[in-house]
């Protein structure tokens, strides 16, 4: 990736990452970025650094535009260490005047890298500082996804430099909303937020309401990850401020594992029956879908209708895997169900629906347990559950 003037004297210094599949249980199959942005000025800042495997191309990106040596000021607006893997040896490198951060940012900087003779500068929500011809202001975002978490915003230039939110983990030379196809670039904004700051909605809605209200002017959007918002800010904006309210839409999941095709069979039942009722349905085999994909489609649905058959008197290990995925990141505002077919113990369907129970999902129906294979009544039943919870999702519209 080569720097690139984002703004007038702001500038995209960060490193690309191609190869990454993996995020912490979130799947990253076109890779990702960690964004650096480089504002020169009087003061010259440094807004975040990169992952420590990728060192070398940021001090490389600065290099074509500054001596490393000559920056003043870095910004850390969030220590998780894809932002801040580099920071110490940046640090020793820039030996800057201050380094400014959130009073949570300084806490978690001197539990991972230990390091008392750093130049902290402790910044308070809404507190400026010049960098000359540019005012950055901080924003607190505590809990946006870390405690220490905060925006930058250049008031001059109406950019957000916004840490973590508004990102995707998308690895692409373009660098700029408009540079790409809108709807891929929303589908990677919409699954970073179900798998990321899903849990935190209360918290985004909050936030955005707070802009509003302080009238700050948004030109532009620089997260840490991923493209950048140049042209369409309002509409991620307005994106954001849907998921955060996880109203969903008349679309139900089937979000099934199976072991010899009974409960796929069932599966394909209950869609049937959700359809009769007009539903937007997806069927989603865990066998074939990563949790990561299966949170995002999630994020806009009403409700979602888990299948396992009983496996050593519990479920499949995905189901498991998950459940266990989906109760870390809390969705609101969701109907659920259960199904399966067992052998001889058959507690699937009420560990399911007690793990439905713990994500406060409300259960439309105690669900349907079949033994060994379905027959046709078997059947009937599953589709009847299909229509029972698509009348209840029509019914809560």
């Amino acid at each position: 990736m080569q720097p690139t003037e984002i703004k007038k004297n702001v500038y995209q210094v960060g490193s690309l990452d191609w190869n990454i599949r993996d995020f912490h249980g979130y799947s990253t199959y076109k890779g990702t970025t960690y964004n650096s942005f480089l504002v020169m000025d009087e003061k010259i800042a440094l807004f975040d650094t990169v992952k420590k495997d990728f060192k070398s191309d940021l001090l490389h990106n600065i290099r074509k535009i500054v001596d490393p040596g000559k920056i003043n000021y870095v910004i850390v607006n969030h220590v998780e260490m894809d932002h801040t893997g580099s920071l110490p040896e940046i640090m020793e490198i820039v030996r800057p005047e201050k380094l400014f951060c959130s009073s949570m940012g300084k806490k978690a900087l001197l539990a991972h890298f230990h390091k008392d003779d750093w130049p902290y500068e402790v910044v308070e929500s809404g507190q400026t500082i010049s960098l000359g011809s540019k005012t950055v202001q901080f924003i607190e975002t505590r809990m946006l996804h870390w405690p220490d978490s905060m925006f930058s915003y250049i008031k001059e230039d109406c950019l957000l430099i916004s840490s973590d939110a508004f990102g995707q983990h998308w690895a692409t030379n373009e660098q700029f909303d408009d540079e790409v196809a809108l709807s891929e670039l929303l589908r990677h904004a919409a699954k970073y937020y179900a798998n990321i700051l899903l849990p935190f909605s209360s918290l985004v809605k909050k936030l955005l309401s707070n802009i509003q209200e302080t009238g700050i002017e948004i030109d532009m959007i620089a997260p840490d990850h991923g493209l950048i918002w140049r042209t369409d800010a309002p509409g991620i904006i307005e994106a954001y401020d849907s998921w955060s309210q996880q109203k969903g839409r008349q679309k139900a999941l089937v979000i099934y594992d199976t072991m010899w095709h009974s409960t796929g069979t069932m599966a394909k039942s209950i869609i049937n029956g959700l359809l009769m009722e007009g539903i937007s349905v997806q069927m989603i085999d865990l066998n074939v879908n990563h949790r990561s994909d299966v949170i995002t489609e999630v994020l806009d649905a009403r409700a979602v209708i888990f299948g396992s058959p009983t496996f050593n008197k519990g479920i499949l290990p995905q189901m498991a895997d998950m459940l266990t995925y989906m109760k870390g990141l809390r969705p609101a505002n969701k109907l659920g169900a259960a199904f399966g077919s067992y052998g001889w113990s058959g507690e699937a369907v009420r560990l399911i629906n007690q793990a439905l129970e713990e994500m406060k999902i409300k259960i439309v129906d105690p669900g349907i347990r079949v033994e060994y294979v379905p027959t046709h009544d078997d059947l009937k039943q599953c589709v009847a559950l299909g229509r029972k919870i698509g009348k209840a999702i029509k019914e809560d519209a």
